[in-house]
């Protein structure tokens, strides 16, 4: 009697893939830039309103800096998190980026008074889901690479 055994080929290569800075720190130095630059250094000038949009009730939907830039977080958070989705060598150093502009973020929110805003903390609660989404994503993605049978 005799048996066979199938051993496997090599497993597919991973893809190299492209490297891309993480996204939030897009949100990260243009909060910095704006609130030297242009506010001096005083975080409550993000309430100053940009415009304000008419609304069928009759009341005006006003849009303020800090809102928009908030926007524009959320929108990169999103991208992140797709990105997250790749498994290319590529993927593990940025996610340490990424974990870098959360420590920047938190740093920076705890000594410098000019990020002491609503603002600026909702910006790093979304590098920090950014980072923990993203290690979540590449664990579940990997444990579905490994097959046990």
């Amino acid at each position: 009697m005799t048996e066979t055994v199938v051993l496997p080929g090599n497993p597919a290569p991973r893809r190299r893939g492209t490297f891309f800075v993480p996204l939030l720190v897009f949100p990260f130095l243009a909060y910095n830039l704006i609130v030297f630059l242009f506010f001096g250094g005083n975080p409550a000038n993000w309430a100053f309103g940009m415009f304000a949009l008419p609304m069928p009730s009759g009341m005006p939907w006003a849009i303020t800096a800090g809102d928009f830039l908030l926007v524009v977080g959320i929108i990169l958070l999103f991208f992140e998190v797709l990105k997250s989705t790749n498994t290319a060598r590529s993927s593990i150093v940025e996610h340490m980026l990424s974990m870098l502009v959360f420590v920047a973020f938190l740093v920076e929110f705890l000594l410098v008074g000019a990020a002491s805003s609503s603002v600026f903390f909702l910006l790093m609660v979304m590098s920090l889901i950014d980072v923990v989404a993203g290690f979540t994503v590449s664990i579940t993605s990997a444990s579905r690479d490994v097959s046990m049978t």
